[in-house]
């Protein structure tokens, strides 16, 4: 198993004291909404005890305005354990298009294939892609390197059932928030080193990328926000165990501690201003940069961890979806024009 061994020291400064006292503020309107669904339990906390009854607070998202075609399947995941994959397409798809390759979010520890889905069913609707959501299985009942591997599987099976989808399998896009997007850039870099499945992209929201929480945002937001230091530690905990922070940890279950990002396809990143994950996804962003990949970075000023979903009708919230439309029309029109192999 690749380790830290071929990774980067933490990202940034290490040192808490001013940083606990000083933080960019939330945007007002995030503010107030925090302040309002604060006390729900949903927002409390996680700890080791407490995930299987936050794992009940679950909601499914309506996406059925879009009316899209829905089929759900059974691949072999890491060590031909049964997976199911949900694959969205609009009902007039005919022929190999673009595909989109979903990881669901939830701290490696919760949600499924379709928590989440409303960030890639509206590009099914939009750009005639094929969405594809995996249901890879959760820790700690299921630790590193199964969450990140059974992606990886379910990646692999795709690329080799491409005609049966209706996918091109040089066209695929990686997508994933949160932790979803932690494991999508994990797949992405097993793609690479493995010489799996060809990736147009990958557009990573908000990821969750670095298990040594030593950066100044992560420090900052302790016992702040809707995913704080607390939670993030008791999702990488839950992952790695006693390994968590330690020198024993795959580049690919925490991509920050990759050196080398070269060879990796167009990214997009996108975090808040005032969060948790905010400054290992820009440095995630310089490391890709540095590798000569093409990154493109949004950082969105006094938003927490999923703040779009507090105040969704804000300017600020019209300007990412804007944003995040604009790089994936981009990236799928260059792609387009691209032969295929």
């Amino acid at each position: 198993m690749e380790t830290s061994k071929t990774s980067t020291p933490p990202p940034g400064p290490t040192t808490t004291d001013r940083s606990q006292t000083r933080r960019p503020p939330y945007d007002p309107g995030v503010a107030a909404a925090l302040e309002t669904i604060g006390k729900a339990p949903v927002f409390a906390p996680l700890t080791l005890e407490s995930i299987t009854q936050m794992r009940q607070y679950a909601v499914p998202e309506d996406i059925s305005a879009l009316d899209l075609e829905q089929r759900d399947y059974t691949v072999p995941g890491y060590g031909g354990e049964p997976l199911t994959l949900t694959v969205l397409r609009r009902r007039d798809h005919v022929g190999a298009g673009p595909g989109v390759f979903n990881v669901h979010g939830g701290g490696m520890v919760m949600g499924n294939r379709m928590t989440g889905i409303s960030l890639v069913a509206p590009w099914v609707a939009a750009h005639d892609v094929v969405a594809v959501s995996v249901e890879y299985r959760l820790a700690p009942e299921h630790p590193d390197p199964v969450p990140v591997e059974d992606c990886y599987a379910a990646l692999c099976w795709v690329g080799e059932n491409a005609d049966d989808l209706q996918i091109d399998p040089a066209r695929i896009l990686l997508a994933g928030a949160s932790a979803g997007g932690g494991l999508a850039a994990g797949v992405a870099l097993l793609a690479r080193d493995r010489g799996g499945p060809n990736l147009v992209g990958q557009f990573l929201l908000c990821p969750m990328l670095d298990d040594r929480d030593a950066t100044v945002s992560t420090h900052q937001f302790d016992g702040l926000g809707a995913w704080d230091r607390s939670s993030n530690l008791t999702g990488w905990t839950a992952l790695l165990g006693e390994r968590r922070a330690s020198d024993d940890v795959s580049i690919y279950a925490a991509p920050a501690r990759a050196l080398d990002l070269s060879g990796l396809p167009p990214t997009y990143l996108d975090v808040g201003s005032a969060e948790v994950f905010r400054d290992e996804t820009v440095a995630y962003a310089s490391k890709l940069w540095e590798g000569g990949v093409a990154a493109e970075l949004h950082v969105w000023p006094g938003g927490t961890h999923g703040w779009e979903a507090f105040i969704p009708g804000s300017v600020m919230a019209h300007t990412a979806t804007a944003a995040r439309e604009s790089w994936v029309t981009r990236l799928l029109q260059a792609a387009a024009k691209e032969p295929t192999q």
